[in-house]
């Protein structure tokens, strides 16, 4: 297929999309068009509850510590947090360099990602959670959803193999779990379309930058 063919069938794709989009919008302002005071006013009144909710899960959150990456004292604790949120990603760590690359990225996405409790417990000193939740290799990030570990994340093996994954590929990860969401609830991330490009994982030849216990 020669260039100029090729420039062809490019240009026709990009008008069907368009046009596609201009029937989109020529629908949703015929829909407006119809609205009378009445129907106008409920959308209204029906938005202003729904940020009164989000206002509210937002105040209890941020009550219960989400927004905030911290450190879970003790074992016993551990129980308190996972029955509290809905949500809690817990990261079994010990004072390593794999560790420390994994507790910034959980920094930052705890910042953006205040639906989700972000928590993480020395997994040398507790030995009991470490058995009972089978934590071998460290770091290992414990996905947790009403109060049940739901999935795992363990070392790097599923961010690329190596410790230069970026946040959005973690991020990715744990919205692939749903213990984080892309959009909806989460107050600082309703913005975001859940048609984000895909970022492809890189194949990495290098040996598993995490460590066992």
């Amino acid at each position: 297929m020669d260039k100029s063919m090729i420039e062809e069938v490019i240009e026709k794709q990009v008008l069907t999309v368009a046009q596609a989009v201009e029937d989109k919008i020529d629908d949703e302002i015929a829909a407006l068009e119809r609205l009378d005071a009445d129907d106008i006013e409920a959308l209204r009144e029906r938005r202003l509850q729904q940020m009164k909710k989000m206002a509210e899960k937002r105040s209890r959150w941020i009550s219960l510590g989400h927004g905030e990456y911290t450190e879970i004292p003790a074992e016993k604790d551990f129980f308190s947090v996972v029955k509290a949120s809905e949500r809690v990603v817990c990261h079994f760590f010990r004072e390593n360099w794999p560790c420390k690359v994994m507790d910034k990225h959980l920094g930052i996405l705890a910042k953006q990602h205040v639906e989700t409790r972000f928590v993480k417990i020395n997994a040398e000193k507790s030995p009991f959670l470490a058995e009972k939740l089978k934590i071998i290799v460290l770091p290992t990030l414990a996905l947790i959803k009403n109060a049940k570990v739901d999935d795992y994340v363990v070392g790097f093996d599923q961010l690329g193999g190596s410790d230069e994954f970026s946040t959005e590929e973690l991020e990715e990860r744990l919205a692939k779990a749903h213990v984080i969401l892309l959009e909806g609830e989460s107050s600082l991330n309703h913005a975001r379309s859940s048609a984000q490009t895909k970022r492809s994982v890189r194949q990495s030849t290098k040996a598993d930058s995490s460590d066992s216990e």
